[in-house]
């Protein structure tokens, strides 16, 4: 197998356990929870998510989300995971990388939600040191990139204390619920998330 192109191994896009979570990904007979934990967490969510279309929630929007994931995985471009708790599988969030790049870069893009109801439990510090581990243990990449507005001060309290760096500031970076933003960036490579 070449280190450029892991997935020549579809059988890595499956489920990994941390201490309080797992993840894997989305099936199509997850949608009525997430829709649920979405639905019930939008007030939530939307200060830092882009503007949900009016179906987000939607059977139909879901199906179309996993068949682009599996589109993604396919193409070695991405990998959208749930996060379920290890205690009874409540689904309590999701974790996603997107924008892999190989050749010289061998980078991506981090994501996450969270659920209100589950968040400072330490679902998500786990749950991002699971992916962490899947993207230099398994996908061979070098840095893990992630971006959150400045006021998302739980957002990045997660990145600082999983060992991301702060990196730098970019000015009007990403359109976040109808306005674009301005955002920290946060930065990971593989030496220091090994150390």
């Amino acid at each position: 197998m070449s280190l450029l192109s892991p997935f020549a191994r579809p059988s890595l896009y499956r489920r990994y356990d941390g201490q309080a979570v797992y993840v894997r990904p989305p099936v199509s007979g997850d949608w009525l929870a997430w829709a649920e934990l979405r639905a019930e967490s939008r007030e939530f969510l939307e200060p830092w998510e882009p503007t949900w279309p009016h179906s987000a929630l939607s059977r139909a929007t879901y199906r179309r989300r996993l068949q682009r994931y599996a589109r993604d995985a396919r193409d070695d471009e991405g990998y959208a995971y749930l996060i379920f708790r290890q205690s009874d599988d409540a689904l309590v969030g999701g974790v996603n990388m997107s924008n892999v790049t190989r050749g010289i870069r061998l980078s991506c893009s981090l994501g996450y939600w969270i659920g209100e109801k589950y968040t400072r439990q330490g679902y998500m510090t786990d749950a991002v040191g699971v992916i962490l581990r899947f993207a230099f243990d398994q996908l061979c990449l070098h840095r893990v990139e992630a971006g959150c507005v400045p006021t998302n001060t739980a957002s990045r309290d997660l990145l600082r204390k999983v060992g991301f760096n702060e990196e730098g500031y970019a000015r009007k970076y990403l359109s976040i619920n109808g306005a674009w933003h301005d955002h920290l960036l946060f930065a990971i490579v593989s030496e220091d998330f090994r150390a």
